[in-house]
């Protein structure tokens, strides 16, 4: 799907980018508690712990982006400021569902094991995504001469990318077959969830 139209489309409208801007910090913030939830109570690692700090961060850093816009927009994640907020807000838990019923019955797990591969399959594929998608954002934003940016994301997210590739080779040497099926959900999830934001903007 070509994406570029629709973000450039939503950019173009200062309300339309101020709930896409929010609805992105949502998505991040939503990533930032789905890594906490499903931290071990005591065999917590320091790359749990950056990961979910950066999603904060993000979720925070979009945020203060719409203050560039102007005053006032988009102050809540309330549905009516954001875009899609139905599929928006279930759309990581219904990834995660999604990934843990195809986990389990390939992986036999059950419990903190499954909720830490869950984590590692899900996170790597929403990084992926979010490789394919902040740069196309952000040459639309350059080419608008927009004062939003969204560079410093970039830069950490393909970091994030990096460091989920070496815990997967860890968990199963045979990472990169299941890692194929669960971007395939995510690929799904996210046409449709495109789909509907561009017939919302278009309205």
């Amino acid at each position: 799907m070509n994406i570029k139209p629709i973000l450039e489309h939503i950019v173009n409208d200062t309300q339309l980018h101020a709930k896409w801007l929010n609805t992105l910090s949502y998505m991040e913030n939503a990533g930032a508690k789905k890594i906490s939830a499903s931290e071990h109570k005591e065999n917590v690692t320091l790359i749990i712990l950056k990961h979910a700090a950066e999603e904060h961060r993000h979720a925070y850093y979009l945020k203060k982006q719409l203050d560039k816009l102007g005053g006032n927009l988009c102050a809540t994640y309330r549905n009516e400021e954001l875009l899609t907020p139905n599929q928006t807000k279930f759309y990581l838990n219904s990834l995660d569902v999604a990934v843990c019923r195809y986990l389990k019955q390939q992986f036999n797990l059950s419990g903190y094991e499954l909720k830490f591969a869950a984590y590692l399959f899900v996170t790597y594929a929403i990084e992926v995504r979010a490789d394919e998608l902040y740069p196309v954002y952000q040459d639309v934003l350059t080419t608008a001469k927009s004062k939003v940016n969204v560079k410093s994301i970039i830069l950490e997210e393909e970091g994030h990318l990096e460091e989920m590739l070496n815990q997967l080779k860890t968990f199963s040497p045979e990472w990169e077959k299941h890692a194929e099926v669960v971007i395939g959900i995510e690929q799904a999830m996210f046409d449709v969830w495109m789909s509907n934001l561009g017939e919302q903007v278009s309205n």
